[in-house]
């Protein structure tokens, strides 16, 4: 059985792999230091993707790297109590990755700054982890572009998984989440990325994601069309490339974010099956964090393909999750599943 809605994963739970980090907020008028608070959020994107996963009551698990001590206690403490599986956390080195993001800006906005160097997750090698047991009774397994960009040894770590995974007839899914500022150890994201995607049965992200990290070009000057239209016949397109490229593929989602005037517009795309699937657009003219959309839109997919919701369905379930997810201040959706279809547009 190839199709994604063929699958019984009920069989077993989603396992996210990725870093753990801590998000802290210094607002833009430097008052933290006056007051001093200075707010704070667990995150990390597949964190995101597990939190929303178990919140909408999808077995998930949850696979990082934390130092042992008692803060990584707490940590997983708190993960446990949200319902996440932690057994498959792996304790080693001595610390957890931070990043610091000015309150109201964008991951990709200059704000952002990293401080995982050296982190328990950065310090995973090859041949560390049992990926045969961490993958037993996991039906799912889920990864994004931002492990690979942290170091050479990490990207060859998700290689690992992802063959293991591949071989034990596992569903795959990527997110193909660009930071600049993580690709700094000598590698272009098209020197790594395609020889993992080509494991991967769902990949999700953006047009510009898929020309940066597997050279699949935008054709034609899109970008100051500002026009719908435009924007979905080339996320067909670019579907219809990844499909022919990387024939394990059985799904590609495309998010369009649409934010320069202050007021966001939001729409998405899948493609499967040969169909082309878009969903219904959203307007914002506040927001309270952009932080974790589109990890949120991730889970959501996840969420449809797992309960066998048929596609249309499955995209307008991830794209209302993401967009309420514009409201909530944690990096991952505080929603269930319920109040998520209840905000859907009739």
């Amino acid at each position: 059985m190839s199709g994604l809605l063929q699958q019984n994963y009920k069989e077993g739970a989603v396992l996210s792999f990725g870093e753990l980090l801590l998000r802290i907020v210094p607002d833009a008028g430097g008052e933290w230091l006056n007051d001093n608070v200075l707010p704070f959020f667990i995150g990390g994107a597949e964190l995101n993707v597990a939190t929303a996963l178990a919140l909408w009551d999808v077995p998930s698990k949850y696979f990082t790297a934390l130092p042992q001590n008692g803060m990584s206690a707490q940590i997983v403490e708190y993960l446990s109590r949200k319902n996440i599986d932690t057994t498959p956390v792996y304790y080693q080195g001595n610390r957890v990755g931070l990043y610091y993001l000015t309150k109201g800006k964008d991951l990709k906005h200059d704000a952002l700054i990293y401080d995982r160097a050296n982190s328990a997750f950065a310090d995973l090698q090859p041949g560390m982890i049992d990926w045969d047991k961490v993958l037993d009774g996991v039906t799912w397994f889920h990864f994004s572009a931002i492990c690979p960009a942290i170091n050479q040894q990490v990207a060859d770590v998700c290689m690992e998984a992802s063959k293991v995974a591949s071989e034990r007839g596992i569903t795959i899914s990527i997110d193909l989440n660009y930071r600049s500022k993580l690709w700094q150890y000598g590698k272009h994201p098209k020197d790594v990325m395609p020889e993992l995607v080509k494991y991967c049965d769902v990949i999700m992200g953006n047009i510009w994601a898929a020309e940066q990290m597997l050279g699949i070009e935008v054709l034609g000057d899109i970008h100051e069309s500002g026009q719908k239209s435009i924007y979905l016949k080339e996320a067909l397109s670019s579907s219809e490339r990844i499909m022919a490229e990387y024939p394990k593929c059985k799904a590609v989602a495309n998010t369009f974010r649409f934010d320069a005037t202050g007021d966001i517009d939001y729409y998405t795309a899948l493609y499967y099956e040969g169909e082309f699937y878009n969903s219904q657009e959203y307007h914002a003219t506040e927001f309270v964090a952009k932080v974790g959309t589109g990890d949120c839109f991730m889970a959501g997919l996840i969420y449809g393909f797992y309960n066998n919701l048929g596609p249309q369905e499955t995209l307008e379930y991830a794209t209302a999750a993401a967009f309420q997810k514009l409201f909530i201040a944690s990096d991952a959706t505080t929603q269930t599943a319920q109040q998520i279809t209840n905000t859907i547009k009739a």
